[in-house]
């Protein structure tokens, strides 16, 4: 759950890889070590076709499985933790490897552990009750103690996506639909890669938004003049940096 601007970007959350807990049955039993061997044939990139009950074409596509491991295993349930790119079907995955294994499958039960930097492990989830009751502490005592704690910055959201640092004298261009040349530029993370997403941040470590790279770190920071960064999503609000650029001067009876 996103609030106010940080709802332009929840998007690039809701479409970064996830991970999955999920209970796999064969519909008969195969020997531990032929299940593994199947499992290892699913990592890297696979076709899919989404199941009937889906709500997107049903249009063969490419999916990355990262890693699928194997957590438990008695001969007719396998319980699998797989780490795959979104817009991955776990119940028509499920239903790929029994057909390799030649005695079909179906997926069992399913839960989600993580979606982008959100994981169950993190210690950052919360659930609605939490929101709900710090918001009541802090309407009718007047602390906000509860609701720091069950909401937190933006820019950790974009912690997974490398990062461009803008020097204070472009930050207040960005907020105004400017592209970002290559002074504006502070420092690149590595990762940077031409075409790719990056997110804009200040030297202070806030969000600006997030943009395309148009060239790798190493020719960013190479650059010395032209375009190196067209934003796609502006967060910060304007007015927060000062205004570094020159108007035009317009010719006295022009």
């Amino acid at each position: 759950m996103a609030l106010e601007r940080m709802t332009r970007i929840i998007g690039t959350v809701m479409h970064s890889s996830k991970e999955y807990v999920c209970v796999m049955q064969l519909h008969r039993p195969v020997e531990e070590g032929r299940l593994r061997e199947v499992l290892r044939l699913f990592e890297g990139e696979i076709y899919q076709k989404p199941p009937l009950r889906s709500s997107v074409k049903r249009a063969l596509r490419t999916r990355r499985i990262f890693r699928i491991e194997l957590l438990e295993y008695t001969g007719k349930y396998a319980l699998l933790r797989v780490d795959c790119e979104a817009g991955t079907y776990m119940r028509k995955l499920c239903w790929d490897i029994g057909l390799v294994l030649g005695v079909g499958a179906h997926m069992r039960e399913l839960r989600r552990v993580r979606t982008g930097p959100f994981s169950e492990d993190s210690g950052l989830m919360v659930r609605l009750d939490d929101v709900a009751y710090a918001v009541i502490r802090w309407r009718e005592e007047g602390k906000d103690d509860l609701l720091r704690r069950v909401v937190i910055p933006g820019e950790y959201s974009v912690c997974h996506i490398p990062k461009v640092l803008v020097r204070d004298s472009a930050v207040e261009s960005l907020t105004h639909g400017a592209q970002l040349a290559a002074p504006g530029v502070a420092a690149v993370e590595e990762g940077v890669e031409k075409g790719g997403m990056v997110a804009l941040m200040t030297l202070k470590g806030e969000l600006i938004g997030l943009g395309k790279a148009l060239a790798s770190a190493e020719e960013i920071l190479q650059a010395e003049r032209g375009i190196v960064v067209g934003p796609t999503r502006i967060i910060m609000e304007r007015g927060l940096y000062p205004r570094m650029w020159k108007r035009q001067q317009t010719p006295q009876g022009a």
